[in-house]
């Protein structure tokens, strides 16, 4: 799989970059399409939000069980959204801003600076929304900041 541009945001190592998109509202980045790709954008901005999925090219050894950021007790990786996966692709939601060119701007990242961007897929709510989901073992799980020395 080959990347289709970069994202950039402010956040240069592991331990600075938050876990989940929701907690960083009003953090801006910058999603960074390569001139190749740049008319699949058509119309990219008549969305408020888009789902970004990508790379976790700095993510530490693969773990098929392991401890989260919100829980102590081991999850399989499958059941979480943990880095440390064998496919290495993330996936975030964030709002976008504004389009300029084969730049977004948007709001809400939580990936690491210069990660390399796979697809970009519009968010729509009629379709991605789905009231009735389960939350799993994350329900009734309290957010907390990332553990320290913890991926």
């Amino acid at each position: 799989m080959e990347a289709i541009g970069t994202i950039r945001t402010p956040y240069k190592t592991k331990q600075d970059c938050p876990i989940q998109p929701l907690y960083t509202s009003g953090v801006l980045g910058r999603v960074e399409v390569s001139e190749q790709y740049a008319e699949g954008l058509k119309d990219i901005e008549t969305f408020s939000h888009i789902h970004l999925l990508y790379l976790f090219d700095r993510a530490d050894a693969i773990s098929l069980v392991r401890s989260t950021f919100l829980d102590d007790t081991p999850h399989g990786i499958f059941a979480s959204r943990h880095p440390c996966r064998p496919s290495g692709i993330g996936m975030s939601i964030v709002k976008l801003i504004r389009r300029e060119g084969s730049v977004l701007i948007v709001e809400g990242v939580d990936m690491l600076d210069e990660t390399p961007l796979l697809d970009i897929k519009p968010y729509i709510p009629k379709y991605d929304a789905i009231p009735s989901a389960s939350e799993g073992w994350t329900a009734n799980k309290p957010w907390r900041q990332k553990p320290e020395g913890r991926e």
